[in-house]
């Protein structure tokens, strides 16, 4: 692939000095300790605070990618984690300052959110599986109340169709595995369709938490005060089947996925009932992501931090692996699905 100029990038101008100013803009004075969190798609900062904001002597500032999401967008995703706090869902949302929670600062959005500790949580204890399903159920109750009306929603066109075609003509897989890889890719997306097909009349779309891995997820203890799951970054939030926010939390062999489905589902429906028919789209939510996952590389890739982090994407060898990856996830859908 080719690599641009880091200059052309807008987060090439985003300075650790820019981040304190655009705080201190809203009365947030940073003590000088400022520290940039893992993320790709935004850029994310913790910094300390001389003085507490809303009792928080640390926050987290989150500078959202120029162009990815609209104002709108961006203000769905934070009126909803308000709405999950209002219900006692333990999100981890905006600071309303100065009576928002969209800023505005030398050209880029950001927000500001109290620092929240914590781990990742233990997903081969059934008891924290069953917990975080009674929380999603709670967010999934939350979310089916009304819809987003700005967000999109997760479907087989934004999240294969489009980002293939984005790869083809911008001629993103070398030559020598091009043929191989549309071929498969073809052969996934009549699996993903079939699978979508299934239930399709009558199964519900709802707001999601959209991107709900084990790393969103803080674990506190459970015998302190507020302990148990947190959820943070809603920032893929969006329309979709409530399964989207269980099945990246379930790893292993069939046996495996099959006991942490069950323990997530008798969490979950101690609080919601859940359709069973979306457990046919697991394998095909799986290879959604797979195809989105390397367009959305592909697309970053004027970002500095993409070939620093990355730099095996997009040789010969990495687009033989999506082939391979595309081959076992035909196979997959072809199974029949997990059932708890």
């Amino acid at each position: 692939m080719t690599e641009h100029s880091a200059a052309q990038h807008p987060y090439t101008t985003l300075t650790p000095d820019k981040v304190m100013d655009a705080l201190s803009g809203l009365g947030l004075w940073p003590d000088g300790r400022l520290l940039a969190l893992s993320s790709y798609e935004n850029r994310v900062y913790r910094a300390h605070l001389d003085e507490p904001e809303q009792g928080h002597h640390a926050v987290v500032a989150k500078f959202y990618r120029p162009g990815r999401w609209s104002a709108q967008q961006i203000q769905e995703e934070h009126d909803f984690a308000a709405e999950l706090l209002d219900g006692e869902v333990p999100v981890v949302a905006p600071l309303r300052i100065d009576g928002r929670t969209l800023h505005q600062a030398d050209g880029f959005g950001f927000s500001v959110s109290p620092l929240r500790g914590g781990r990742a949580p233990e997903l081969d204890d059934f008891e924290v599986l069953e917990w975080i399903g009674r929380f999603l159920a709670r967010i999934h109750t939350v979310g089916a109340a009304r819809p987003f009306v700005h967000r999109p929603a997760l479907d087989v066109q934004a999240f294969m169709v489009e980002p293939a075609d984005w790869l083809k003509t911008h001629q993103m897989v070398p030559l020598e595995v091009e043929r191989e890889w549309h071929s498969t890719f073809a052969q996934a997306l009549d699996g993903v369709r079939a699978a979508f097909a299934k239930g399709a009349a009558e199964r519900q779309t709802l707001r999601l938490h959209g991107d709900c891995h084990p790393g969103n997820i803080l674990w506190t203890p459970t015998d302190l005060p507020g302990g148990g799951p947190h959820f943070v970054d809603l920032d893929d939030a969006r329309m979709g089947p409530a399964v989207q926010d269980l099945w990246m939390l379930l790893s292993g062999d069939r046996r495996q996925r099959t006991a942490q489905l069950s323990a997530l589902l008798e969490g979950y429906e101690q609080v919601r009932d859940f359709d069973r028919t979306e457990l046919a789209c697991v394998e095909a939510l799986r290879t959604l992501r797979l195809v989105h996952y390397s367009a959305w590389l592909a697309r970053r890739w004027e970002d500095p931090i993409f070939p620093i982090n990355f730099p095996w994407f997009g040789t010969p060898d990495y687009w033989r692996g999506q082939v391979l990856m595309l081959q076992e996830q035909i196979e997959a859908m072809q199974e029949d699905a997990l059932s708890a």
